[in-house]
């Protein structure tokens, strides 16, 4: 584990805008700091952990009711697994380009300098709105005071006690590898060792779920319902650019990004499959697809009995969803540092600063409060599936975007230095895949409904309605007010009291 204790550099790195002519070389990138404190190990850590959360619990249940069918299931597994891997090449090449902290914010606002201040505008309200764990909170307790506690606890421990957080999330994610894989490993032991112990809830053997002639059968090939499914899957590698919201605080960023990203990839793909290889194998497939979010239940129940299993999974789910929610609040709460510094939220200063603890301690608290909301208003039921479907939206959207920005900045600027390069095919696919994902949930499935008790493309509206509230803010604040009050804005830098330097956007006249 880490043992530096130096406090953090905000290290701020300027990257030249539209130039046809520039370029970079491997001397002008940024160099490892005292206050890079993150190993090779932290950052894998921070890219499993956050794409293997607990909906490989939840997931596979409702991809099943939806798809139909084993066959169809695994299929979108599958096809998830590779859209993943197309978007997480870009990731790789922007981060290698532009190896700071911020992510998708840095490469939206880099790509799209053009409206003035849309971009990083767009990007504050997502991350203010929509940028809350509750998911994973949520499927941690049913009882909301639980998950909201253990919100509450996470806050406070990677506000006040960065290397206590480091560590316990490491922790948290090596336990997390191995339950999975040892309980997934488990269930297709004693399928190959008990072939007898596939059976009904009546004591008959049913069909072989992997059996070529039964394998498609019942498939729903409703584009709507397909959709919504992937973007379950694809939901559930959400996080392969975790690293990217923290580069500038990991050791050697480029070669990092480089393996990191690929080896998580690797880690969950495997994970997924021998999950769900178990569920088909142990658990008849009319319970599984009526299982909604206790899918792992009956595979644990079946596996140890009733009673070790109704401890085996409670714990299981505690150690995935606590892990994920840890990587998830360590690097979002960069985000909203990065939001802040360039003066997108009000009390600039404040959120900006890392003290007293060192830690992005305001960051943490503007994400606290939504993720605390969205845990504690809404009802139980559905909720768990539909925050999956709203999150997922915008944020196929602005992967959209971001592709399609790759190919831009490859004809705008030849010449910016590449460490990593996407492979161009990738990168079309996850182009036509994002558009295809972006208009699926208008597209009406049979008997218009979906896999929710909601208005079919109901998740599809709030996560578009989220973009345009961005928008219409954006114009009000940039546009209408200073042609109002005959003003325009400006970006005044300082330097903060702990060394950062933040951004206030301030109002000049015209004199």
């Amino acid at each position: 584990m880490e043992g530096e204790t130096q406090p953090l550099l905000q290290e701020q790195y300027t990257f030249p805008r539209y130039d046809e002519t520039s370029t970079r070389r491997d001397d002008e990138l940024p160099s490892p700091a005292p206050g890079k404190y993150l190993s090779w190990t932290t950052a894998y850590i921070l890219v499993v952990s956050r794409v293997i959360g607990s909906g490989i619990f939840a997931t596979p249940g409702s991809i099943v009711k939806s798809s139909g069918s084993v066959g169809l299931s695994l299929v979108l597994w599958i096809a998830g697994t590779i859209i993943s891997a197309c978007g997480m090449v870009v990731s790789m090449e922007y981060g290698c380009m532009l190896p700071r902290s911020g992510g998708d914010k840095v490469y939206l606002e880099y790509t799209y300098p053009r409206p003035r201040f849309l971009a990083s505008t767009l990007v504050a309200v997502q991350a203010v709105l929509l940028g809350f764990t509750a998911s994973n909170c949520i499927i941690f307790a049913k009882i909301k005071l639980v998950a909201a506690g253990l919100l509450t606890l996470i806050t406070i421990v990677h506000g006040c006690f960065r290397q206590t957080g480091i560590w316990i999330q490491n922790v948290l994610g090596w336990l997390k590898i191995f339950l999975i894989g040892s309980i997934s490993l488990t269930g297709i032991w004693v399928i190959l060792l008990r072939p007898s112990d596939i059976a009904s809830g009546a004591g008959q053997k049913q069909h072989h779920p992997f059996a070529w002639d039964t394998l498609f059968e019942g498939s729903n090939w409703s584009w709507n319902l397909l959709s919504t499914s992937l973007f379950k899957v694809t939901y559930s590698y959400a996080g392969l650019n975790n690293v990217n919201n923290v580069l500038s605080e990991v050791r050697d960023p480029i070669r990092t990004i480089k393996t990191v990203c690929p080896a998580a990839l690797l880690t969950s793909g495997v994970l997924y499959l021998l999950a769900n290889a178990s569920y088909f194998l142990v658990v008849p497939l009319d319970e599984i697809k009526e299982s909604g979010e206790l899918v792992a239940a009956l595979l644990f129940e079946r596996l140890f009995g009733d009673r070790i299993g109704g401890i085996l999974f409670p714990l299981a789910i505690a150690i995935s969803a606590a892990g994920n929610v840890m990587v998830v609040t360590f690097a979002l709460a960069r985000v909203n540092q990065e939001i802040a510094r360039q003066g997108f939220l009000p009390w600039g200063d404040i959120l900006s600063s890392s003290r007293p603890f060192g830690t992005p301690l305001w960051g943490l608290i503007v994400h606290y409060f939504p993720s605390l909301l969205v845990i504690t208003l809404p009802p139980q039921g559905d909720v768990y599936n539909f925050i999956l479907d709203v999150e997922g939206y915008p944020g196929t959207i602005f992967g959209l975007a971001i592709t399609g920005g790759l190919l831009l900045l490859r004809y705008r600027e030849p010449n910016l230095f590449r460490p990593f390069k996407a492979w161009l095919p990738a990168v079309w696919l996850r182009i036509l895949v994002s558009v295809a994902l972006v208009i699926a949930p208008f597209i009406p499935p049979p008997g218009f409904r979906g896999d929710v008790e909601f208005f079919y493309a109901t998740y599809a509206i709030v996560g578009s309605s989220v973009i345009v509230f961005g928008v219409l803010y954006w114009y009000v604040w940039t546009v209408l007010l200073p042609k109002w009050g005959g003003y325009g804005l400006e970006e005044e830098e300082r330097v903060l009291d702990d060394g950062t330097t933040a951004t206030k956007l301030v109002r000049a006249y015209d004199t």
